[in-house]
């Protein structure tokens, strides 16, 4: 959806370049979110190589670090001290959100487009404050109308919201957004559902999809990729949380071990630095429980990126993961894959790149169905390696027509 006229059009700067900021949550360790920051730095320094461009974000040290460009944190009370009662604490997070909506204002008013890059902007699949981001996203937009900012959603996931706030809060930010597309159709389906005219909007892949395939050396046969993710429910699960861990972790560790013990080797990954402790939890339950197993047999790569994670991933032969982009990076990779999905835009995905037939919740996930779905997606692999390459391809199509949509944009 591009707007042509009105109050929208973005006012004429006395600069030379063009000021693009980059908003979300971004450097806070969770791969998928910046993977898509990435495709959107990609596309920037490629077709605008003279624009400048910045962030504010949840780890601005991390994205700093990355692309040397200037970084401001999401929130005032990134990085304050911590100490002190709980009453001083709560007094400091509400004052916060009043000092948020003030820099978030001048942020944006100091810019021309401001691009909020894929992610799961407009979910709530996992547990979720609406003082939170929903508040940030929100603010962003408001701001983006009164400056005449160019506020866009590209290619962002998005929900059904179910509690009264967040929703309020995610269909204000998408009717102020200057521009909006998503990442599949479920997610404009979403939008049109909670009252917001989708009518102009348009679907095109996940930005992932378009960054360039890893540079690495075939791997083992039987090596199986394992994603794993410290999961708890979703954002309306908090009652059952403990539970729902408790049974995922159950089942994932028995089939590890069923991995092992029918002569597959197994890399584990994660897809933000939270699923560190699930990790560990899974070496400590093999080495207890094979005790005669080498340790190479079993292991967890260091990723930090999801370049790192994708060229990591490259070397297996078969996926099973739980996080979206594990599951999105498999099958860009033409990896056979099986998603142990924590929301609806797992399956899509699957389904999308032909493996419909290969998916789990992970709130129910089941031993002895991962194994019959396991041993179906190994004797089908040939055929499905073809399909997800030939969809891929399309993909990375229809993203150069998405860059092309939000380069007019830009203009």
């Amino acid at each position: 959806m591009i707007h042509n006229g009105g109050a929208l059009i973005a006012r004429t700067r006395n600069r030379t370049a063009l000021r693009v900021g980059l908003f979300g949550l971004l450097g806070s360790g969770n791969l998928g979110n910046d993977g898509s920051a990435k495709a959107l730095v990609r596309f920037l320094e490629e077709r605008h190589p003279d624009v400048v461009v910045d962030f504010m974000c949840m780890g601005p040290e991390a994205m700093r670090e990355r692309y040397g460009l200037p970084a401001i944190p999401l929130n005032w009370y990134h990085g304050k001290r911590r100490s002190g009662s709980r009453l001083t604490l709560n007094i400091l997070k509400a004052l916060g959100k009043a000092v948020d909506a003030v820099r978030t204002a001048r942020w944006v008013a100091r810019h021309d487009v401001v691009i909020v890059p894929g992610m799961g902007t407009l979910e709530a699949t996992l547990p979720l404050r609406a003082w939170g981001f929903p508040y940030a996203v929100c603010v962003l937009c408001v701001a983006g109308r009164l400056f005449r900012t160019k506020v866009s959603l590209v290619a962002v996931g998005a929900m059904v919201i179910n509690k009264r706030l967040t929703r309020l809060m995610f269909t204000t930010a998408a009717k102020l957004a200057y521009y909006r597309s998503f990442r599949d159709v479920m997610s404009k389906e979403a939008l049109r559902r909670m009252g917001v005219d989708t009518s102009r909007d348009e679907v095109y892949p996940d930005l992932v999809f378009s960054l360039p395939m890893p540079v690495a050396e075939p791997g083992g046969a039987d090596i199986v990729g394992v994603g794993v993710m410290d999961y708890h429910g979703g954002n309306d699960d908090r009652a059952h949380a403990r539970q729902i861990r408790a049974n995922y972790l159950t089942e994932i560790k028995k089939f590890v071990r069923w991995l092992v013990d029918n002569g597959h080797q197994v890399r584990l990954f994660i897809g933000d630095r939270t699923d560190q402790v699930v990790v560990r939890e899974i070496l400590a339950d093999v080495r207890s429980g094979r005790p005669d197993l080498d340790p190479a047999w079993v292991t967890a790569p260091a990723v930090s990126s999801l370049d790192d994670l994708m060229r990591e991933m490259s070397a297996v032969r078969t996926v099973v993961a739980t996080r979206y982009h594990n599951v999105l990076c498999a099958v860009k990779l033409a990896k056979p894959t099986l998603s142990i999905g924590y929301a609806q835009k797992n399956d899509v995905l699957m389904a999308e790149m032909g493996l419909a037939e290969y998916c789990q919740r992970a709130d129910s996930v089941d031993f002895r169905l991962l194994v019959e779905q396991f041993t179906a997606l190994e004797r089908e692999r040939d055929k499905l390696i073809r399909t997800m390459a030939e969809r891929n391809q399309a993909n990375a199509g229809e993203l150069r027509r998405q860059f092309d949509v939000l380069s007019k944009v830009m203009s």
